[in-house]
């Protein structure tokens, strides 16, 4: 599939409710940014839930640091890998685009935001927003919207398989950095909603660039 016979990766039926919740998630991630900027102690909310998940011991301990390996560059890098082969098993360029554009994005964007907030834990490690939270909300949302074209789901159904990957993923993901004392629990949010943010943006933009670009062909083609 090429041009615009290629399924969006962001259809339609989306866009009402992701825009919104696109932008949300941008302010929240601005809000604790702000209030947790240059900080090195969790908050009231930050000590209550990490007094709770911290200090797991096996077998969840394992689980834990299995998940966060998945964040770590070679099992990010095997995870992206493997989404992208499985885009274009599915003959979605689109979506192996913005596997690679999208998480990309999302992982950047919050390295830079680290540096911006400026977020301490454990001593000089910045932490805010979580970047493996971040990578895994960014790629659970890719493959929902992926999933959520080639099953043809309307807006509600779409939507709310989109929110509940990302919810799964980034839950998931935050449990084993909390788990794990690396990251606040506030941490774990400023990820989420920057994948919320980030991805749907980043899916808009590559859906426009594709179109544009076959017409520009088209257009070449008839002339």
């Amino acid at each position: 599939m090429s041009g615009r016979s290629a399924p969006a990766v962001l259809p339609r039926s989306l866009r009402v409710w992701l825009g919104p919740i696109a932008a949300l998630a941008a302010l929240v991630v601005v809000v604790l940014g702000v209030l947790y900027a240059d900080d090195s102690k969790p908050g009231t909310v930050d000590a209550r839930i990490g007094a709770a998940l911290d200090g797991v011991g096996p077998p969840w301990r394992h689980v834990a640091l299995a998940m966060d390996f998945l964040g770590e560059p070679v099992g990010a890098a095997t995870l992206v890998v493997a989404t992208v082969a499985g885009c274009l098993l599915f003959r979605c360029p689109r979506a192996a685009v913005l596997v690679v554009v999208g998480v990309g994005m999302t992982v950047g964007t919050a390295t830079l935001l680290k540096h911006l907030a400026g977020r301490t834990i454990h001593g000089e490690h910045l932490s805010y927003p979580s970047g493996h939270a971040a990578f895994a909300t960014a790629l659970a949302l890719v493959v929902a919207l992926l999933a959520t074209g080639l099953l043809g789901l309307g807006r509600t159904a779409g939507t709310s398989l989109v929110l509940a990957a990302a919810l799964v993923a980034g839950a998931a993901m935050g449990w084993a950095q909390v788990a794990l004392g690396a990251h606040y629990p506030t941490d774990v949010l400023g990820g989420w909603c920057t994948a919320l943010a980030v991805v749907p943006a980043t899916a808009w933009l590559v859906d426009r660039t594709a179109d544009r670009l076959v017409d520009r062909m088209a257009d070449a083609g008839r002339r």
